[in-house]
């Protein structure tokens, strides 16, 4: 049995429904959000915040984009696509990781082999080495790992250095963050770093802030990038905060395959109207995070 989920219920008894009633079709490109593929149990919070795809639920979801006719794209290729406002009738979607996991190279990236698919992951650079080291209690990927994923087409991007929020941070705080892991990533791959990765709950309804990163991000160099608002990317997103949608082991078929075809974006509207209220638990959370960290230095 599903896991019960009120926006679940919603999204397959209300929204889908309703969008189909409607005959909306977007022109957009789903951004699939995953984080570890792992079998990490997660009870201390609702199923809606979880990080965590089974490897087996993540076989399953690949094997249903397979049987549907899915292509898989870069992120870098989708922000073109979207910017152009070309579609190609194709059913395309791309598939984000976030944080840099070793669980990608072990548990994903066979599955992805299998069906042929390739990916786009961003990393945190300071938890990245030569040798393992963890961020979360998670071990996360070495360069030689990523080198290795990088010949076999995977997309790297930059998850800032440190994995701090960035609204807590000074402007050379943030300019450090994002450009030091620009030029790590850089460095080490041989290779151009166009593609960055918000990380914590991204602070739409503060303008400023997001014109004042935007430019920033302009100015290091980066062409496109995500964030952690809920919806279908398409041609009127910001190429450099894309929308994605948040995938993990409580998705059922049914609930997967209406993310996928839009149902689930109804969800931006209440997750901007709620920002204020869950933004103070999360700035609560990420000063002490920003605040271990320091001391740890």
């Amino acid at each position: 049995m599903p896991e019960f989920r009120p926006d679940r219920i919603a999204t397959l008894y209300f929204f889908r429904p309703l969008q189909r009633l409607l005959r909306r079709r977007s022109d957009g490109i789903p951004i699939l959000m995953y984080h570890s593929i792992s079998g990490s149990s997660e009870t201390h919070r609702s199923a809606y915040f979880h990080t965590s795809t089974a490897p087996r639920v993540f076989r399953e979801q690949l094997n249903f984009l397979a049987r549907n006719g899915y292509k898989t794209i870069g992120l870098g290729e989708a922000a073109r696509r979207l910017e152009a406002g070309t579609g190609t009738g194709e059913k395309l979607v791309v598939l984000t990781f976030d944080d840099g996991f070793e669980d990608f190279h072990t548990e994903a990236f066979p599955v992805l082999s299998t069906f042929g698919y390739t990916a786009t992951v961003f990393l945190p650079t300071a938890y990245i080495g030569d040798n393992t080291i963890r961020f979360n209690g998670i071990r996360c990927l070495t360069w030689g790992r990523i080198r290795e994923l990088r010949t076999a087409a995977i997309e790297f991007g930059s998850h800032t250095a440190t994995h701090l929020q960035l609204t807590m941070l000074p402007a050379a705080g943030i300019r450090h963050e994002i450009q030091s892991s620009k030029e790590e990533i850089e460095d080490r791959l041989g290779s151009p770093v166009a593609s960055f990765s918000y990380p914590y709950a991204f602070p739409e309804p503060d303008r400023a802030f997001r014109q004042r990163l935007r430019d920033m991000l302009i100015e290091a160099g980066y062409e496109n990038g995500v964030s952690t608002m809920v919806g279908t990317a398409d041609s009127t997103s910001d190429r450099l905060f894309l929308e994605r949608i948040p995938v993990n082991s409580s998705d059922d078929e049914a609930f997967f395959s209406a993310k996928l075809r839009g149902g689930y974006d109804w969800l931006h509207g209440f997750q901007r109207a709620s920002k204020q209220r869950i933004g103070l638990r999360t700035q609560t959370a990420c000063t002490e995070r920003t605040q271990e960290v320091i001391e740890n230095k």
